[in-house]
């Protein structure tokens, strides 16, 4: 009896599309669909509904990458997540929102920052490529000093570890993977100016690559202890660097959008304490 429980486990175990022993649907699964064996899946959006996914595990620390393939053509009012929150009032979240476009024009990728509840960090750059043409690998390198996002690599912003001038940081809070295809023609595309257009639903983002996360998995939201302390992991030596800070400053001179760091009409004419250290 047990020897045919453990090979019934087995079969299961190795049947389960790579997604699911990560991740669960969460919103209109009628509206999703896995491809290629499991390895691919599709999230759509129409006048119905839109879609979403979220990971099993939460973690805290690590190294979270997935590759995405965006809404092609007519993609205006389309905002594409892909996320990382511990939920609550006084939520931690690392953002990327891909927001549509008209076709011909291009998507514009925003990023912010949650830490204790308050956001108000949004970025937003062009990408240097077409991201509806192929997949592209979009990351965040988490550790207790610093978070980088990075795109293909490259770092495209990066939030240190401010705490000692007042800026909280992430890094008590567990958070889950978020993903999510939805409408929000009400700001997404020119300030909510272009609005979805209907006629060209469904639309569909791929998402691949569900087994690349690596990082300390929360078991127990009571003692998170061991994600603290230091360890070996790779993403805990010290990444960033001049070469990465070249980078960046790349992305800034020649992708740069907005920068909440540069809008002192908005803070009263004063900028964000974090903003220089981010750079330094």
């Amino acid at each position: 009896y047990v020897l045919s429980s453990l090979v019934l486990f087995s079969v299961l175990e190795s049947t389960t599309p790579p997604f699911f022993k990560d991740f669960n649907i969460t919103w209109a699964p009628d509206h999703t669909q896995l491809l290629d064996n499991g390895e691919l899946l599709e999230l759509k959006l129409d006048n119905t509904s839109g879609s979403a996914f979220q990971s099993i595990n939460q973690f805290l620390f690590g190294n979270i990458t997935m590759q995405i393939k965006l809404v092609p053509n007519n993609s205006a009012g389309t905002v594409t997540a892909y996320y990382l929150s511990s939920g609550g009032l006084y939520h931690d979240e690392l953002d990327f929102e891909f927001l549509g476009n008209e076709t011909y024009q291009p998507y514009i990728l925003q990023t912010n920052v949650f830490a204790n509840g308050t956001g108000n960090r949004e970025q937003r750059i062009y990408l240097w490529f077409d991201p509806t043409a192929d997949f592209h690998t979009y990351s965040f390198l988490w550790t207790r000093d610093h978070i980088v996002f990075l795109v293909d690599g490259i770092p495209i912003r990066v939030f240190k570890d401010n705490s000692d001038i007042g800026v909280p940081y992430l890094n008590s809070k567990p958070m889950y993977l978020y993903s999510s295809l939805w409408n929000g023609d009400s700001w997404a595309t020119q300030g909510g100016r272009i609005k979805l257009d209907w006629s060209n639903a469904p639309f569909i983002t791929y998402f691949s690559n569900f087994n690349s996360i690596d990082a300390c998995t929360v078991w127990n939201v009571n003692d998170t202890s061991y994600c603290s302390t230091p360890g070996t992991s790779w993403w805990e030596t010290d990444y960033w660097n001049a070469s990465q800070l070249g980078q960046m400053t790349w992305v800034a001179e020649n992708y740069l959008v907005y920068d909440y760091c540069t809008d002192t009409a908005r803070f009263n004419g004063v900028t964000p304490p974090e903003c220089w250290n981010n750079w330094h």
